[in-house]
């Protein structure tokens, strides 16, 4: 019991990295039309984009980087440098003055964004045990959809307050920089994070990798046990001991295909379009005639169908097994894609079923397309390599997410809602053959296991 209530401690401490992951990713959404006016850019969409799409480049970036760093000084390292940026930027971006000055600190989110995203399930999946690793890693998703959720209830009591005249805030900021508690709201959750990683060991997997064996082998006996971690330290000697590995590897036999399987979920994953309703929500329901004020409320919704799905998948990963869930998913993503692009046409169009078929998109994301990707990207790759190749699907998961938050905007001007969800859903399509034919099914299986 001991052992287990340890793992879970250094779990949600690394899963705080997804919290902010989180956070720092959704509170840009109800900051997002407050931003539009202070900035002037009522006329200029691809200005518009960039609010949004600042953060997800400096994701990219800092995806990129992560592996170098996670290997090179160690994931416990990194996740402190992300604990810091985090702070600086969310710091920065409230006090920022001018357009350029607000996208470099959205920049430098961004980068700590990218790097947490590779970096916290990387060292969950390398410190859980195998019985329980998918809820494990899974637990960095939740956090994720927790800390949205927070920006959500952040910006919806900002805003309520602010709509109100509360003196309390009325008389520090104007109604138009509301925008200000909203994005400096994240130093809270950052310092936390900071101060518990003070307690929070080294993964023994970067151990065995710098030489450390017996520091390694001591955490492994506080995860598992001492036989079980005799077995787990001398099949991970045996593995790093093989033949080296290159990133260049990843694109040759016999990792070019676990490669292709990785880069293709992170990929798809955000061509769903999770991110425009978590980054452009509200602006999606003022356009659909909501107030302000109410589609922050509506945004919340969608938060809260996050995180409780989110724990569906939390519950059943590790005995369903990833697959199912996935093909499950897709379906749904697909169907309430398609719904979506119809409630938002002229001869159909309804607020309500707008709000549900939304609600139920993110229902369906939650407990697939959300989690899965992650889990799958963590387990399938040598320890020799798992830095990179994690740090490689990364960049590729956040590059994709840029182009479409980038285009979104510009979309939505220029062909309109309906014909920008449906484009959403044809790309859900390849993703049954992939998942029925190509995908392996990791569940139950050590990290160092030949898939």
């Amino acid at each position: 019991m001991k052992q287990l209530i340890y793992v879970w401690f250094l779990a949600g401490v690394a899963a705080l990295g997804g919290f902010l992951f989180g956070f720092d990713t959704a509170v840009i959404s109800g900051a997002l039309s407050p931003l539009i006016q202070y900035f002037g850019l009522a006329s200029q969409p691809a200005f518009q984009g960039w609010l949004v799409s600042s953060v997800v480049l400096g994701s990219v970036v800092g995806a990129l980087l992560s592996g170098y760093s996670a290997d090179r000084f160690g994931r416990k390292s990194t996740l402190v440098w992300v604990g810091i940026f985090f702070l600086v930027s969310s710091i920065g971006s409230a006090v920022a003055d001018t357009f350029f000055l607000f996208i470099g600190f959205r920049l430098m989110a961004g980068f700590a964004v990218g790097t947490a995203a590779m970096v916290s399930p990387l060292y969950i999946a390398e410190m859980a045990p195998v019985a329980i690793r998918g809820r494990m890693v899974a637990l960095n998703q939740f956090a994720l959809t927790i800390g949205i959720l927070a920006a959500y209830f952040s910006n919806n009591y900002v805003g309520n307050v602010m709509a109100n005249q509360a003196h309390v805030l009325g008389g520090l900021f104007s109604e138009v920089e509301v925008w200000r508690i909203m994005l400096g709201a994240a130093a809270i959750p950052s310092l936390v994070f900071l101060l518990l990683l003070v307690w929070v060991p080294e993964s023994p997997r970067f151990l065995m990798l710098k030489q450390r064996g017996s520091a390694a082998l001591a955490i492994l006996q506080k995860l598992n046990g001492a036989q079980v971690a005799e077995k787990e330290a001398l099949l991970i000697r045996r593995t790093i001991a093989g033949t080296a590995i290159s990133v260049g590897d990843l694109f040759k036999p016999p990792l070019r295909m676990t490669t292709f399987v990785a880069l293709y979920l992170a990929i798809v994953s955000q061509l769903s379009g999770i991110d425009l309703v978590l980054h452009y929500g509200p602006l999606i329901l003022e356009r659909a005639g909501f107030s302000f004020v109410d589609s922050l409320g509506g945004q919340l919704v969608f938060g809260v169908v996050l995180v409780v799905f989110t724990l569906l998948a939390m519950w059943k990963v590790d005995s369903l097994g990833r697959r199912p869930l996935l093909f499950i998913g897709n379906a749904g993503i697909c169907m309430t894609l398609l719904l979506i692009g119809y409630f938002f046409t002229d001869t159909a169009f309804s607020e309500t079923g707008l709000l549900i078929a939304i609600s139920c998109f993110v229902a369906c994301f939650a407990f697939s397309m959300g989690p899965i990707p992650w889990i799958v990207m963590a387990e399938l790759f040598p320890t020799k390599i798992r830095g990179q190749a994690m740090a490689l699907a990364t960049f590729s998961l956040f590059g994709a997410n840029w182009v479409i938050a980038q285009l979104f905007p510009v979309s939505m001007e220029y062909f309109g809602e309906s014909a920008t969800f449906w484009l959403l859903a044809l790309t859900t399509l390849p993703t049954f053959f992939f998942i029925w034919k190509v995908l392996p099914e990791t569940k139950g299986k050590a990290l160092e296991e030949e898939r």
